[in-house]
């Protein structure tokens, strides 16, 4: 088990770190750093002896925060700024299809697994539909749920509609 980045290393993170339990002073759950940020290794070490953690320091925020070497990358590396990160809830804007064999209807919400940054602009995302599947699928072809509407759908209340004529 070898390091990937040394110390002074300049690394990018690519998902947002989020308090875990171990970050003081923070709630849990709270955003400590957000995807795209980059920082410095100032500490190497291990976790149970089987994971390497990076102890970075994002300059910008004056944080230090334990790293786990899959959530970085050579802050020099090709870099695309993306809508969603992983666990996100999407909505498919289309009806995605191959082969001419209906996968999801346009308008079903899924869970994003995994970003996916091409060489070339690319940007996708393996995404989770329910009784699909994973699927690979283009960011032009999602759009972001408003956890406040999924919560209605879920409880069975439809959203709030504009009203058709003037409210007295």
């Amino acid at each position: 088990m070898r390091p990937a980045y040394d110390y002074g290393d300049q690394v990018r993170v690519i998902r947002h770190l989020r308090n875990d339990g171990t970050f003081p002073g923070r709630d849990r759950g709270a955003l400590l750093i957000r995807r795209g940020s980059t920082g410095y290794v100032r500490d190497v070490g291990t976790f149970l002896q089987d994971q390497i953690i990076y102890s970075v320091h994002f300059v910008d925020q004056d944080l230090v925060v334990g790293c786990r070497e899959q959530e970085l990358q050579p802050a020099e590396d090709f870099w695309v700024e993306s809508r969603f990160d992983t666990r996100d809830r999407v909505r498919a804007t289309l009806t995605l299809a191959s082969g001419g064999r209906l996968l999801v209807e346009q308008g079903t919400v899924g869970e994003v697994v995994k970003v996916l940054r091409g060489e070339r602009d690319l940007l996708g995302y393996h995404v989770q539909f329910p009784g699909a599947n994973l699927l690979q699928v283009p960011e032009s072809a999602l759009e972001a749920v408003d956890p406040a509407d999924e919560r209605m759908a879920d409880d069975g209340i439809s959203a709030p509609s504009a009203p058709s004529g003037p409210v007295a």
